[in-house]
Order: C-alpha cells, then structure tokens, then sequence
C-alpha cells in the first residue's frame, strides 16, 4: 500500500510475515479522506471472498531482504579486552582496521567494534562466577537462534565481562511476526502474478532504523527468555540465570550524546555542550532530560509520545495516568483550602470553642488511672480550635464533592485512555497475543491444549491443581492480615500504657500534654512498624504469587500486585480505622471502665473530641510517607551512583579524563525495580486513598498530594532518564488491575467519609442539639446563636466518690478550688448520679445515636446515586474517537474494495488483450 497524494496517512498493519501470506485481518488504518477512484455497488461479501483466495497467492517480504545481508560476524570467540580508555585510544584502536567507520558510531558506544552492528541487549557477568558451563550452553544457544555476539571487559573491574548482543535483520523479522508487532505500511496495494514476489508493502526507509531501539530490545529480550542453558523442563530463561547468578545484569542500553561537555560515567550520556534551543536536542533521551526530566520545567504538559517511544507504552500510560491525577488533584486541592480557610475565618465566631476556651468553670475527670490529673476544659481551648479549622459547616459538602470527584475522576481518565490506547495503536492489543510465562511452560509443559483464539497447543494448568494454590495462596494472605491487626493490637496497647507514664512525666510540658505526646510518639511507631512490615509482606507476596504460577505476566502482575496492595493498605491504614472508629467508642464511663485483658484502661478520646487525633494520625502518615518515598526513589540511587563515581575516580585518578563506553555507564546505573511500576503505582493508590477514604477529617489532605505530585512527576521523570538503566520496553493498553483498586478505594471512601462525619466528628450532635434541645428548638434555625449551651450539655455529670480504687486519682482536685472536688465532668451523654438510673443513657443520646444512623443511610444513597448517574452520563469514549474509529473502519472496507475491484479490471483487460472471450463478466 502506498501513500496517496491526498493526504491520507500510514496507518498500522496486525503483523509481518518476511516469508510467509499476507493476513489481511486486524490491521488498522488511521486515514482522513476516501481515496480516489472507481465506485461500485456491488455485494462486499463477494470482494472479501476474493480478497480471501488471493491472500493466499500472495506474499509479503520486505524490501530488498533477498539481496541485503548483514555486514556483522559472530566475533564472541574473542574476548577483547576494555577499551575506550581516552578518546584518543578509542580513535585509533577503531580506525586501525582500514575500514571507514561513521565518526558517531564510533563515540556513542552504542555499536560492536565494526561500527555497523547495533547493540541491542547487554548481559553481564564475572569470570570468578562458577556458572560457566550454564553460561556457554546458554550463549551456544543464544548464536543457534541467529543472534550475534561480542565480549568486552569492564574498565572498572576486569573481573566483569559484558557480553554485546546485536539481533540481524532475518532475525528481528522472523520474531517479530511471532510476537504481532505491528508496523506501518502503505496505502495501497500492488497485486502482481504469482512468479512475482509481493514487494514495497511495508514503509523501509532504512532497515536499521525500520524497529526502533525499544522494539529492537524487546524482541532481544524475548528470545532470552526461551533459550535453555541445562537439560530440564526448567532449566529456561534469562530470569533463572539472573537468579541463580549466571549472569550480574541484563539490560538494554542508554542513548548517548557522542560530544557531551562532561566526561565520566553518567552526565555526559543525557547532557550536551550545546544548547538545546540553538542545535537541538542529540538523541531522544537528551530531549528528554531538557524537556521532561529537568526541574525547569515542571509546569510544562510531558512529552507522553516521547516517553512512550523511549520507555514502552506501560510506562508512557503510568505517566499519562500520573499527569491526569495531578491534574485533577487542582480542584479538589482548591476546594479542600477554601474548607480550611472556610474554618479560619469562622474561627472566631465558632460558639463551641467560644465556650470551650471560657469553661474555666469546668473541671473534667482524668484520662487515665492514679496519675492522670483533672484540669479544666478551657486547656483544651487551642485543640478545640484547632478542630474548628477542620469540622465546621463545609466539611459534609467537601465530603460529598470528594465522592463525586473521584467517581469523575476515574470517568474521565477512562476517556483519556481510549484516546491514548487509539493513538498508540493499543486498541486491538489483546491478552491473547500475550507471551506465556516460561516458567508457567516449563512447569506444565506436558499438559496442552488448543488455544481458543489461536488454535494452537499450549500448556494447561488443570483446574484442581489451580484451585488448590489459590487456596494456599488465600490463606496466606488471611495470615498476613492477622500479623497486621496483632501489629496494631500493640500500638493499643502502647497508647494505654504511656498515657499513664506521660501523665507522671517530670516535665511539665508533656505531663500537661500527655494525651497529645502519646498520640505523636504512637504515630511515629506505628510508621516504623509499617516500613518493617512491608518488607516482609513483599518476600510473603512474592512466595505466595510464585505459587500461584500465573499463566502470563501480566495475571502474575495483577496477582501480586493486589495481595500487596492488600497488605500494604491494611498496614498503612488499620491505626487509622481503630483511631477514627473505635478509639473512646468503648471506654465506659467513670467508677465502670471497660479494661483491656483486665488490667488496661481503653483509651479515651481528647476533651475537645476525637477528631484531632485523627488529624494527627493523617498528617504525620502522609508527610514522613511521602518524604520517605521520595528519598528512597531519588536519594538513594543518587548515593549509590556517587559512591560508585567516587571508586572510580580513587581509581583511575582525578585528572585523568575518561570516556566509557554507554554499557559501562549503563551498568554503573541503578536497576529498574524487581516489579517495574508496581511501587511508583502503590505510593500513588496509597496516597489516593489517603486523598478520599477520610478527606472529612484531614480536608488539605489533596494539596499535600498536589504539591508531592508535582514533585513526583518530574522527580520520576530524572530517575528513569538519569539514574536508572534504561527498562525493558513493554506494551499495555490501561493501568491494569490498579483501575479496579482506584474503584474500590472510591467506594470505600464515601462509606468510611459518612462514618467519619457521623461518628468521629461532633457534626451530629451539634445538629440535634441545634433543633431540638437548644435555644432554637422547634424554629428550624442552626446558626451559631443556636448553639449557645452546647457544651455543657455535650457533658455529663460524675461523682467523685464513685471512682473505684485502681482509677482514683492521687489528686483530689483542691488545687481548683482550694477544697476537694465533688464532681467531675466527661464527654457522653448519660444521667447524673443521683437518677434513679445512674449514669444510664440519656434521651438525647439515643436521639443522637438515631440522627447518626439516618444521616449514614441519606449521605451513602444519595452519594451513591450521584456517582452512578455520572458514571452513566459520561460515555467511556470521546464522540470524535468513537467517529474516528467508525470512519477508520469504514475506511479500511472501501480499502479492501477498491484493491479487489482494480485487480478485477487489471485481470479483463489482460484477457482481452490476450483475445480470451469472457462470459458473464464481473463487473
């Protein structure tokens, strides 16, 4: 097919077949305008069966295969040692075999020693390591497949060998038929005579540049991945090797700017003397580092093409996705400061904490036995503020508007990643063209079946063998979630323990603020415990995957990925469930405390309410989370790049300039994660669950993941250009199983923000007060002169002399009142202890406990309601996608038509120029 000069563009074809038919199904088209020529009304069924017998006539073999050989030889049987000492040395060693070699070839390091064969895979290894004879039968096979080979020694260490692979052109055609690349090729389609060969269909300017390096690299790396290196069913795979230590590392390599203004080992392969704006960028990778990955330009939209054709379309859409979340996180960020700010100007005429910083008068009972003393409300006057700014009259709003944000969130970014998949030629990819695991076809190669889709054989897990480890698998997972609630049993524990210790403090400023010291040190070592847990949560989810032994990559991506995004959630957020729904829900009341095992007494709340511990919990989580995230992404690949320059330069010495070759540079980088994505996609799930699931208590909490994901962007954006190796290119079509979580974690967030708003904040209360126990009762007015008296009546009454033996206080509270108290204050709603019922519940606080009911039911269904009618209002694909899409089909049919008929026409006007009669003529 060739491009017609009406403007009609490449569009996309299913495969290649350097020797075999033509497969006329799947391909896509991406044109703008019909093409000209002859119309017929004749039965398009007709033309597909014609289509069908000429397909199978024809063959497919690009242009000039026959006649082109590669110019590279299998030179491993030499081992050469490290070259590239100084540019000088690297001239001459290079020039001295006579033949010309392009000058850029030579300097960037990204081709054999000949100049003229690319590399396309590094492996590397040490020659002490005792695997050889498993390294020689694996590169014995790695040549049998058509690959070539060549060795170099390191400049760092001669210990290390990295073995240069390059795929020729027979080869990267053969495989990539195999694995459904798909290619451009022209617009229109030249039939010719059997004896003749089925020539230009694909668009080949240039064989070397036809695949580029991402793609080149993946089918390198697809073909390591099924060669065996020792007899046994599992003895395949580059991963085994990487595993069992045959090989250190294996990767594909950097660009590289040829004339960079630094010499070493990192900067000069994405940095160049010259500017940008006045010679351009050198290579994909420096256009990268000037116009993605530098802190210049954070306010700038990202290159996501470039990403994309650079990293693989999986990474490119974990930046697209990370790109529309930022994005998204403006309004919320915005509408979460105006509560905020809602709450600071509202500050002063609040009449709760009006009263509660004048209650001199009121003396509340102690939080804890013996050493706990009494103190007056208005010491809590500041927390009671403090709770203001965050519970006031906009949270419910705020709480219902994050519902509906995240519903139109997820709606939205369904409709950004159509338009992607359509632009990056990922609608068609299906699971089916998948590769299967090799260790999935080492372990049942001897069970097969036919593939419905393709009708081949392939391995075939029997359903009991699947169901039983998937029980297994299960059950770990249960026992690991029990570790993290035993986990949080201690920080209880803690927490009851030390509010008794830093009542007795010798300082003052913690004995008058233990309650709030217990809560931040608790906090801080819940945060220690949850970074040691998640190491052993990843050995466990790795185990229990492996056992699973998932068919493909991605279902074992998806496995692993949700058993530890199941830890992981459980163990970030389980202190700040028990904080936000149990904590002071149980406690009893004064002379009848409930005790844990007996002995501890439960923890009761702050006398200016639950919700600033909550606040407190969020706050400190999510900022030494995110700080530790960012330290470990970036910091920690820094030092560890900067101590290996610094060996180097101990080494070689300081004044000595030299220039390594790109897969020395490359292997000094830090390695890509163990798992990919799958840590920058859970620190953001992570985060946007802390964002949704109790936004009604911690209303800033999205302009702290705004801010961090500005930061994030860019900052990941720096670690994959500079400071990791250059990942293996992989193709996906959405964020996988991460869409489903993000689902999850927005229907969470309106039950968990309902139960937040009802039970820990004092929204209700307040409420029923206002209409029916205040000054306004029966008015239906809730202003704040309504509430005038609501403190008092939010306390009940307790008699000292009730206490029992292990909960009096040493203080009898004379220090008050210069007489020892009688009574004492404490937040429920019970009867004085002179009722016939003492401290029996009161009217109101069943009135209470009813609104809190009704108010989950109205908030959940009607939150509920709103996100479906969203969901349903906002169709999945954009209306010019959808139109593009139909007309790219229509297209392709009258493509199809117009081919048949001018083969039709080409055929009667040879017969009758041959003189052959013809007899019902079609058309």
């Amino acid at each position: 097919m060739e491009a017609s000069s009406s403007g009609i563009t490449n569009g996309k074809t299913k495969v290649f077949h350097p020797e075999g038919g033509v497969d006329l199904q799947g391909y896509q088209l991406d044109m703008q305008i019909l093409p000209d020529g002859p119309k017929s009304d004749v039965d398009f069924s007709e033309i597909l069966n014609a289509i069908q017998e000429m397909a199978k006539d024809v063959n497919i073999l690009f242009d000039e295969l026959e006649a082109v050989n590669s110019p590279c030889k299998d030179d491993d049987s030499l081992l050469h040692p490290g070259n590239l000492t100084s540019t000088s040395d690297d001239a001459s060693r290079l020039e001295a075999g006579g033949e010309t070699i392009p000058e850029k070839n030579k300097s960037n390091g990204l081709y054999f020693r000949d100049g003229k064969c690319r590399i396309d895979y590094i492996l590397v290894y040490r020659k002490s390591n005792p695997q050889t004879e498993k390294r020689e039968v694996f590169e014995r096979n790695i040549r049998a497949e058509g690959l070539q080979m060549e060795k170099e020694s390191s400049l760092i260490n001669s210990d290390i060998i990295f073995v240069k692979l390059h795929a020729p052109w027979e080869v990267l055609g053969r495989y990539a038929e195999q694995m459904n690349v798909r290619m451009p090729f022209r617009r229109k389609i030249y039939y010719l005579p059997r004896r003749y060969k089925f020539m230009s269909s694909f668009i080949i300017h240039n064989k070397d540049t036809f695949f580029n390096n991402a793609t080149r690299s993946r089918i390198v790396h697809h073909i390591l991945q099924r060669i065996k290196y020792e007899e046994g069913k599992n003895k395949i795979g580059l991963n085994r090797l990487l595993t069992n230590g045959s090989y250190e590392a294996a990767f594909p390599l950097h660009e590289a700017c040829p004339f960079s203004s630094r010499k070493g080992l990192h900067k000069g392969s994405y940095r160049s003397k010259n500017s940008i704006r006045t010679h351009g960028a050198v290579n994909h990778r420096h256009l990268l580092y000037e116009c993605w990955a530098s802190w210049g330009v954070w306010y700038k939209y990202q290159p996501l093409d470039l990403v994309r054709r650079y990293f693989g379309e999986k990474i490119g859409l974990y930046f697209a996705w990370l790109g529309w979340y930022t994005g998204m996180l403006f309004p919320a960020a915005f509408i979460g400061l105006f509560v905020f700010l809602y709450g600071v100007i509202t500050l002063d005429h609040c009449q709760v904490s009006k009263e509660v910083c004048q209650a001199t008068d009121i003396i509340m009972c102690p939080v804890c036995d013996k050493y706990c003393p009494f103190m007056r409300l208005s010491d809590s006057c500041v927390y009671a503020k403090v709770t203001h700014l965050f519970d006031n009259g906009a949270t419910v709003f705020f709480a219902v508007f994050m519902a509906v944000w995240a519903t139109v969130f997820l709606e939205f970014w369904k409709r950004r990643r159509a338009v992607i998949a359509y632009d990056w030629d990922l609608i068609d990819w299906e699971e089916e063209e998948e590769e299967i695991r090799p260790q999935f076809e080492a372990k049942y190669s001897k069970k097969e079946r036919m593939n419905p889709i393709s009708g081949k054989p392939e391995p075939y897990q029997a359903f009991a063998d699947k169901c039983s480890r998937l029980i297994v698998s299960a059950s770990g997972i249960f026992f690991m979630i029990c570790v993290v609630i035993a986990a949080v049993f201690g920080i209880v524990i803690y927490r009851v323990v030390t509010v008794s210790t830093f009542a007795a403090f010798k300082w003052a400023l913690i004995r008058n603020n233990s309650q709030v010291a217990t809560t931040g040190t608790a906090v801080c070592i819940n945060f220690c415990i949850i970074m040691l847990l998640n190491v052993l949560y990843e050995k466990v989810a790795l185990l229990l995957t492996n056992l699973e032994q998932p068919r493909t990559e991605s279902e074992w991506e998806n496995s692993f990925t949700l058993k530890m995004f199941l830890f992981q959630f459980v163990n970030l957020n389980s202190s700040t469930f028990y904080i936000a729904f149990f904590l002071g829900r149980f406690t009893g009341h004064p002379g009848a405390y409930l005790r844990l095992i007996n002995r501890w007494r439960l923890e009761e709340c702050h006398p200016s309410g639950c919700l600033i511990d909550l606040c407190m919990q969020m706050g400190i989580i999510m900022v030494l989370k995110q700080t530790w995230n960012n330290f470990m992404e970036l910091g920690y690949p820094l030092i560890q790049n900067w101590w290996t320059r610094r060996k180097v330069r101990q080494e070689h010495g300081p004044e000595r300039k030299i220039s390594f070759p790109q897969w020395e540079k490359d292997y000094t980088l830090q390695p890509m994660n163990a798992y990919g994505l799958f840590d920058e996609y859970l620190e953001m799930i992570l985060q946007f669950g802390f964002t949704t699931i109790f936004v009604a208590a911690f209303p800033l909490a999205p302009l702290l993941a705004l801010l961090n994901n500005i930061i994030e962007i860019r900052l990941d954006a720096y670690k994959f250009v500079t400071q990791w190796r250059r990942p293996l290119a992989s193709r996906a079509k959405d964020i996988g199983i991460w869409y489903g979580i993000l689902e999850g974690i927005g229907i969470l967030s309106v039950i968990t923000n309902a139960f937040v708003i009802a039970i820990t904040s004092d929204f209700i209360p307040r409420l029923v007060y206002a209409y029916k126990y205040g000054p306004c009762a029966g008015q239906g007015e809730a202003g704040q002169k309504c509430m005038v008296g609501y403190v008092n009546a939010s306390l009940s009454v307790f008699r000292i002399s009730d206490f029992e033996n292990r909960s009096e206080p040493e203080s009898d509270g004379s220090e008050f009142s210069g007489t020892p108290l009688k009574y004492c204050r404490y937040r429920d709603y019970r009867d004085p202890p002179h009722s016939l019922v003492p401290y029996g519940y009161t009217l109101q606080f069943w009135h209470v406990l009813a609104a809190r009911l009704a108010f989950i039911i109205v908030f959940e269904h009607l939150v509920f309601c709103i996100k479906h009618l969203i969901s349903y209002l906002i169709p999945d694909l954009p209306k010019d996608l959808r139109d593009r899409m139909r007309r790219e089909k229509y297209l392709i049919q009258e493509m199809m038509y117009e081919a048949e008929l001018e083969r039709l026409q080409k055929e009667r006007k040879e017969r009758k120029k041959n003189g052959k009669a013809h007899h019902n003529e079609w058309p």
